[in-house]
């Protein structure tokens, strides 16, 4: 009898990317009274972007809002050689969202109308 190797697991190609996502109002959207929208800062994870943005959209639309615009602000290394400063809290939730295979919204920011 031979040992043969054991295939190593290959390592996962999920990455977690920063999102910046702009929701509409809509029946049931939880937001405060008055708010026209809001501004989603989620972190998602997906082997690529547009996995991400897919997935994120997806999510949020079951959670009853109504997704506008996606703006991608790409992976934890991009945003570090753009020079980002990233908190330990966003990293945390970061290795969160990889770890579960997530999307996580770590800040809603509504919009009210000036008048």
């Amino acid at each position: 009898m031979t040992d043969t190797p054991k295939k190593s697991k290959k390592p996962s190609r999920q990455q977690v990317f920063t999102l910046l996502v702009q929701i509409g109002r809509k029946d049931g959207d939880g937001l405060p009274d008055g708010a026209t929208g809001a501004a989603l800062m989620c972190f998602a994870s997906g082997v690529d972007e547009a996995e991400a943005v897919r997935e994120t959209v997806a999510l949020l639309k079951q959670a009853d809002t109504a997704p506008l615009d996606v703006t991608g602000y790409g992976t934890l290394a991009e945003r570090e050689a753009e020079g980002h400063e990233i908190s330990d809290e966003e990293r945390d939730l970061m290795a969160r969202a990889l770890a579960e295979n997530a999307v996580i919204v770590a800040q809603v920011t509504p919009f009210f109308d000036e008048a």
